[in-house]
């Protein structure tokens, strides 16, 4: 079986200082065969995110490392929008010429606030709610191939409100995944949930079951590492979820075309 990671983030991301080659090294010790960097990118001037991306350096340390690591690592070009649903204009002027492999994306703020924000000013709010609606609205409209992290708000709510109950929410989640299967568009098993208290992929196992019930089949692995050790992790207990919820395969992409990898 093929061993890849579909999600890292270096210094092209605000909140990684990590270095492109160090991460492809890391990747190749650890016997990774594919990788693709997904850095963050929003247009949204009031993102975090915004205003970080040189893509002119991005590109360059793309090509530079394929160059150095040709014959040892598959070297996928990537990137993560942040609610690309909204701007949807801006992101397209954006990103038209730049020949992706993958587009994850993904739900990091809520009106203009992190999660976290959103999360601490709201206390009186369903916030897990409004988290799945404006996932609902990503999956709707954005032109993405991957959900990242599906039921991200979990990270930051889990230590104050708990984690969410799966039957509480069904509905909702259980829309989302049939819109997801209607368009086309994966779910990561993101595994950076495992490296925290949380202790838990993104999304849970009762989300990958019920996506596979729905007809889901495009099943993506990413560590979303942010720095060289955290590469390639939960690799294996992603792979075992995967078996658990019924998949038989998951998928790495080139130029936006899903590949297939039998487990």
């Amino acid at each position: 079986m093929k061993y890849i990671d579909f999600h890292h983030h270096t210094n092209h991301s605000f909140d990684s200082k990590g270095e492109m080659a160090e991460i492809c090294e890391a990747a190749v010790n650890k016997g990774i065969e594919e990788i693709c960097f997904t850095e963050h990118f929003s247009v949204n001037s009031t993102s975090p995110t915004f205003g970080h991306m040189n893509w002119e350096k991005y590109m360059a340390d793309i090509h530079a490392c394929r160059k150095k690591f040709v014959g040892k690592l598959q070297i996928r070009l990537g990137i993560e929008l942040c609610e690309p649903h909204l701007l949807r204009e801006q992101y397209k002027e954006a990103l038209n010429s730049i020949p992706f492999d993958y587009i994850l994306g993904s739900v990091h703020n809520i009106e203009g606030m992190t999660l976290r924000t959103y999360m601490n000013t709201y206390p009186e709010r369903d916030i897990y709610l409004d988290y799945f609606k404006e996932l609902e609205k990503l999956v709707s409209h954005a032109d993405i191939d991957v959900l990242a992290h599906f039921d991200l708000m979990k990270r930051y709510a889990h230590l104050t409100i708990g984690n969410y109950p799966f039957s509480k929410y069904q509905e909702i989640i259980s829309s989302i995944l049939s819109i997801a299967v209607t368009r086309n568009i994966g779910l990561e098993i993101n595994t950076s949930g495992w490296r925290t208290k949380l202790n838990e992929s993104l999304p849970s196992l009762e989300v990958l079951k019920l996506y596979r019930k729905l007809g889901g089949s495009l099943l993506t692995i990413g560590s979303d590492s942010h720095d060289k050790l955290q590469t390639g992790s939960g690799f294996n207990e992603a792979i075992s979820m995967a078996k658990a919820a019924g998949f038989t395969a998951i998928y790495s992409f080139n130029h936006r075309k899903p590949i297939k990898i039998n487990i």
